[in-house]
């Protein structure tokens, strides 16, 4: 049996968990911003495995419960739409405070949908207009 009891079937690979590599993303990597959501995104070009995602929701966001149910959410819409990125690449979703209200107006669906436009931006450069 691989993992422990509970575990989600994201493998654990797929997800940042040192600083390290959340600064490498910060830094080096390209920002897309909405009202809601920034995603961040570094073309790691090591293999063409699947994105990994890390994820940064604060206290501006809420409380203990409301920033598990806004990660939850996000790691749900990344696992839905994720594919869309670029192979490779290490990924940073950071909540802004509006993520929070929008999870509760429109649960999984809204927050599907600001990840979604936020892809949309990395695969299509601001000069395609097309």
């Amino acid at each position: 049996m691989r993992g422990r009891p509970g575990n989600s079937s994201r493998p654990k690979r797929g997800r940042l968990s040192r600083s390290g590599d959340f600064d490498r993303v910060f830094r080096q990597g390209s920002s897309h911003g909405g009202r809601e959501l920034v995603l961040y995104v570094f073309p790691r070009g090591e293999d063409p495995a699947t994105p990994r995602l890390g994820l940064s929701v604060s206290r501006k966001v809420g409380g203990a419960v409301q920033r598990n149910q806004v990660k939850r959410l996000l790691r749900e819409a990344f696992m839905l739409d994720g594919d869309r990125l670029p192979a490779g690449s290490d990924v940073v979703v950071v909540a802004r405070s509006d993520a929070r209200a929008l999870a509760e107006r429109e649960g999984l669906t809204g927050i599907r949908r600001a990840l979604g436009e936020l892809i949309d931006r990395v695969e299509r450069p601001r000069g395609d207009l097309a």
